[in-house]
């Protein structure tokens, strides 16, 4: 994996995000994947377990969301993503997050693990 291969994963991420359903996940992530919402949480395992787990946490192909992000590092099949998340709508709320991917030989991730870090919370002073 370069630089261009991760930026290219993280612009598909984005369009299945916004995208009906969640066909487009097969081709992101290997079957056996594993993707964590934060360090903390268990991770979700298998393919079926993360689309169930998309549906139940975005509103939806018409999320009201913008999502800049930037390859921070990569080093092998392993990249470091930054990404700041902007939902609209009625409840806004912002997201910095650290993304750290794990990558199969054919390009798909086979570990997602997601520190998000939103305004509100403590900085541990």
């Amino acid at each position: 994996m370069d630089r261009h291969d991760v930026r290219r994963w993280v612009d598909a991420y984005e369009q299945a995000w916004r995208a009906a359903g969640t066909s487009g996940l097969a081709g992101l992530f290997t079957q056996d994947a594993t993707y964590r919402a934060s360090p903390w949480a268990p991770p979700v395992e298998g393919l079926q377990a993360i689309n169930e787990f998309w549906e139940a946490e975005r509103d939806g192909p018409d999320e009201e969301f913008t999502l800049v992000s930037e390859v921070v590092a990569v080093d092998g099949d392993t990249a470091v993503v930054r990404a700041q998340v902007e939902y609209g709508g009625p409840e806004p709320s912002r997201w910095l997050d650290l993304w750290v991917l794990r990558f199969g030989v054919d390009g798909r991730c086979r570990a997602f693990e997601e520190w998000p870090f939103a305004p509100e919370q403590p900085d541990g002073h």
